[in-house]
């Protein structure tokens, strides 16, 4: 699978930096970084309607190899914005991106958080670009997006961003 590069691709390792943008059976079946409603049960995020899928890869990220690799595929097509949006009822762009995760017992432990996170909106957002245009992007849920060696801490990191959020 590729994926549609934009101008501005985040690595893995940007986010550690704080580069980042301002996501079988042990699996889960099947960001909002602008406005976050609190509600009893949990956050709510203002992410467009998108689709959120994975597949496992024979293929081992550089700093796994003792297990393959699960790919994320997070897909939203264009569409017009709501009220929680910057612009509502003005078009955004739609956006499709692959993140990268281990496979193996905390990659899919990360899996299952970020699937959390996916439902509750709270993993894209959609924000004006420079040129004035809307569009999806990352929220502040950090994603290894290349087939990349990640930093040591990068899960860890993950999993501290989202327990922020109440995804535990």
């Amino acid at each position: 699978m590729g994926t549609i590069h934009h101008k501005e691709k985040w690595e893995c390792n940007q986010y550690l930096n704080g580069a980042g943008p301002p996501a079988n059976q042990e699996r889960p079946n099947g960001g909002r970084a602008g406005v976050a409603l609190k509600n009893e049960q949990s956050i709510v995020g203002d992410q467009p309607d998108g689709d959120m899928k994975w597949i496992s890869l024979p293929r081992s990220l550089p700093c796994y190899p003792h297990c393959g690799t699960i790919e994320i595929e997070y897909n939203f097509n264009d569409g017009i914005q709501t009220e929680k949006h910057p612009k509502p009822g003005k078009p955004f762009a739609g956006f499709r991106t692959v993140a990268y995760l281990p496979d193996d017992r905390e990659g899919n432990e990360l899996l299952r958080l970020l699937k959390q996170a996916f439902d509750q909106g709270l993993t894209f957002t959609v924000a004006s670009g420079s040129n004035g245009s809307e569009a999806v992007t990352w929220s502040d849920i950090p994603h290894c997006t290349g087939f990349t060696n990640p930093e040591p801490y990068f899960l860890m990191t993950v999993k501290q961003v989202l327990k922020s959020k109440g995804i535990e």
